[in-house]
């Protein structure tokens, strides 16, 4: 299967942005890390901090890809455009949050993009993004 991993704004940051919630790990060292442990599949993987270019690759991925594993960042909490982006397509989206949101601040706690998503993964640190490759194969 192909599977696009499609991070958000400040993901790139992975590794040095708030290590106590989000961890040390950069995301390219753990994204070696799920292309070995899913060797079989081919997973690309594309990180951008503006909300259009998110909006565009989902579309480009439709059709293109069998899956998208989506963190979209602060834009889970704000955009009604990714959220009719992601019903727009017709590949699942699975969301991914490495922390848990339900228990940060009051205006993380709702996701517009996870209300269009086919599976939402919180809170598991970066182990989300393997629960969510292992769902989509499951599909």
């Amino acid at each position: 299967m192909k599977i696009l991993i499609l991070n958000g704004p400040n993901l790139n940051l992975l590794g040095k942005r708030e290590p106590e919630i989000y961890g040390s790990m950069p995301f390219e060292t753990y994204l070696e890390q799920l292309r070995s442990h899913f060797a079989e599949h081919e997973i690309d993987y594309f990180q951008t901090n503006h909300e259009g270019v998110l909006i565009d690759k989902l579309q480009e991925a439709d059709n293109q890809y069998d899956g998208v594993v989506m963190n979209p960042g602060g834009y889970a909490h704000t955009s009604i455009a990714l959220a009719d982006c992601i019903r727009a397509i017709s590949i699942p989206v699975v969301e991914v949050h490495i922390s848990d949101i339900s228990k940060r601040e009051p205006y993380r706690r709702h996701s517009y993009t996870a209300e269009a998503c086919v599976k939402s993964f919180k809170g598991l640190g970066l182990e989300g993004y393997e629960r969510a490759i292992e769902f989509i194969l499951a599909r």
